[in-house]
């Protein structure tokens, strides 16, 4: 606490730092240092032609409660809980496959609890989200607490959910929500998250 009172909470991180990455210590231009994919986002663009080739010959069902080509997974289609640990971190993954493998402009990564309310409350904000902007940007949900995506986890520094991950066509990281003081908080974070990537065409729709 400071005599003007603390400092607000920010919106977005732009810039996060590894004690092993051997930039850390020296100037870097860009605001996000490293953009290079974490590992396992590299083999999942590698197979980028084989997930196309997958919808092509395995459209999704028609589903009366479908928001359209969504390509979130589990915690929408699979309320109850069905699914294994295993099986959930697998649709996951395969979710951000399709979405990177998709050519949109901008992919949405939702690092969440099963166990945090606040998480849930924003389901259906981020539901009406990717309706309202399924021409340019993909949303996928990434259960925090499931070790499949420790390597996700590592790379872009989570430490608390929710926590929304912005990625371009190529599957680089371009900025994340900061920590949530509030749903409104989160909301805001979220909305400027977009606006980086949002195509000027679309400026009339798009965040509720």
């Amino acid at each position: 606490m400071t005599a003007g009172g603390s400092k607000p909470a920010p919106l977005l991180c732009w810039k996060w730092k590894w004690p092993w990455d051997p930039q850390t210590h020296s100037p870097d231009p860009n605001p996000c240092g490293n953009l290079d994919a974490p590992w396992l986002f590299k083999s999942l663009q590698t197979l980028a032609s084989l997930a196309q080739n997958l919808i092509l010959l395995h459209p999704p069902a028609a589903d009366s409660s479908s928001l359209g080509a969504s390509a979130s997974p589990t915690r929408r289609e699979d309320p109850a809980g069905s699914l294994s640990r295993d099986e959930q971190g697998e649709a996951e993954h395969r979710a951000l496959a399709l979405a990177l493998a998709s050519g949109k402009e901008a992919t949405v990564l939702e690092f969440y609890s099963p166990k945090c309310r606040l998480c849930n409350s924003l389901l259906d904000l981020v539901l009406r989200l990717e309706a309202r902007n399924s021409d340019w940007v993909s949303f996928v949900l990434a259960d925090a607490e499931n070790e499949m995506w420790l390597p996700e986890l590592l790379h872009y520094d989570i430490k608390y959910v929710p926590c929304f991950v912005l990625l371009d066509k190529h599957g680089r990281a371009l900025a994340k929500t900061g920590v949530p003081t509030s749903r409104l908080h989160v909301i805001a974070g979220l909305s400027h998250l977009l606006k980086l990537k949002q195509p000027q065409k679309n400026d009339e729709k798009k965040f509720p």
